[in-house]
């Protein structure tokens, strides 16, 4: 799956959501899933970085994506239940998710972590993943080969100090992962869930964790597209549940 060569209309008709799509990895990961045939829903909180990506994607000629402007710190279930609506009258289905959104949060010890951060960090990367997939659940059973993808982390397997509620809050996604899984693979749908942890990737994020790391040190986020089309495509049929490394040691 590492070395993976997706054919050209891996993912034609597909119409899958990437949140976090204006940026790093979901930037990356939207372009080429529109590389290969999909109808990209790009979820983001920055309008201008949302459309740069969505006129890259009409500049090549791919299928024309959809925009969501959407701040997960503040989005309520009233929101996930209008985007579920929208998809629905737009698309009548979904074949995909990548949870792909989050923050940082502080790097510091819990006795000194600002309770108000860990809040908004739970929110955006744990809170936020459970409403939309809950509100997009019965758009992913239209599909007849739907995946749902959760970025994960290291430090969300296993903990290590100072990383505060991103860890906890990956730790969260490992869990709703596998339960998602085990929840949604019947015999009528078998909706594949399973969890990502990207690697040192050369991303904003990343240099906000580790300020003193050569940021060339680190692979692009373009390195991390096979894996992520491997996942969302017809060959991934029958993996899920799983964790996966994208830079396996």
């Amino acid at each position: 799956m590492y070395d993976y060569q997706a054919p050209a209309d891996l993912l034609k008709d597909r119409v899958i959501l990437v949140t976090g799509a204006g940026d790093g990895i979901g930037r990356a990961v939207a372009l080429g899933y529109a590389a290969h045939g999909a109808t990209v829903i790009l979820l983001g909180r920055t309008i201008s970085k949302l459309e740069s990506v969505y006129d890259q994607i009409e500049a090549a000629g791919h299928p024309q994506p959809a925009l969501v402007p959407l701040n997960l710190e503040v989005a309520t279930e009233h929101d996930y239940q209008e985007l579920a609506r929208n998809i629905q009258e737009n698309f009548g289905k979904l074949d995909g998710i990548v949870h792909n959104a989050g923050i940082l949060g502080q790097r510091t010890p819990v006795e000194m972590y600002n309770p108000e951060v860990w809040s908004k960090v739970m929110q955006v990367n744990a809170t936020a993943p459970f409403l939309i997939t809950q509100a997009l659940i019965p758009l992913l059973r239209e599909s007849d080969s739907a995946s749902i993808i959760f970025t994960s982390s290291s430090v969300g397997r296993k903990a290590r100090a100072y990383w505060g509620a991103y860890a906890v809050s990956k730790f969260a996604l490992e869990g709703l992962s596998q339960l998602l899984a085990d929840e949604l693979d019947d015999e009528r749908h078998r909706i594949r869930v399973n969890s990502l942890n990207p690697g040192a990737t050369r991303t904003a994020m990343r240099a906000l964790a580790y300020p003193g790391e050569t940021k060339d040190s680190n692979k692009p986020p373009e390195s991390l597209v096979p894996i992520h089309l491997y996942l969302m495509g017809r060959d991934s049929e029958g993996v899920t549940g799983q964790q996966i490394d994208a830079q396996p040691k």
